[in-house]
C-alpha cells in the first residue's frame, strides 16, 4: 500500500469534498495533503511544489479546468506520464468510466464514496503501479 507521507494532492471545487476525502484518507492513516478547487490550480501545484506530488485524486466536473482537462494535461507532460491518478465523480455511466480509463486515469471512484471504497481504489492501484 501507499506509504502515510504519500503526498496526495485532492482536487474538487467544492471545498467539503475536499474535506470529506481528506477525512477518509486520514482515517486509512494518510496525512500529507495538498489541496485545489480546480484543474488550473492543480497544475501550478504540480508544477511547483516540492517535493512532488505523488498521487493525485481528482473530481471531474469543475469549472475551468476540468479533471479530464488536468488528466490530459498531465499524461502530454512527461513529468507527470506515471504519476498516480484517480477520477472522482458522481457520474456513473460506462462511458464516462472508459472516457476517464482511456486519458489515463488509473481509477476510477463515484461519489459518494465510503472508506471502503477508497481503500480498496488505492489498493487496486499501488497493486498496478508497482508491478515488476
Amino acid at each position: 500500500m501507499f506509504s502515510p507521507k504519500t503526498r496526495i494532492l485532492v482536487v474538487d471545487d467544492f471545498t467539503s469534498m475536499r474535506k470529506v476525502t481528506i477525512q477518509v484518507l486520514q482515517q486509512l492513516g494518510f496525512s500529507n495533503f495538498i489541496e485545489a478547487g480546480e484543474g488550473n490550480i492543480a497544475w501550478n501545484v504540480l508544477i511547483n511544489v516540492k517535493p512532488t506530488v505523488e498521487l493525485v485524486i481528482c473530481d471531474w466536473n469543475m469549472p475551468n479546468c476540468s479533471g479530464i482537462d488536468l488528466l490530459k494535461k498531465m499524461k502530454a507532460d512527461e513529468r507527470f506520464q506515471h504519476l498516480p491518478f484517480i477520477m472522482s465523480t458522481t457520474r456513473n455511466e460506462k462511458a464516462h468510466v472508459l472516457e476517464a480509463l482511456k486519458f489515463g486515469a488509473d481509477n476510477f471512484i463515484i461519489k459518494p464514496f465510503t472508506l471502503e471504497v477508497i481503500e480498496k481504489k488505492m489498493e487496486q492501484l499501488w497493486q498496478k503501479t508497482n508491478q515488476p
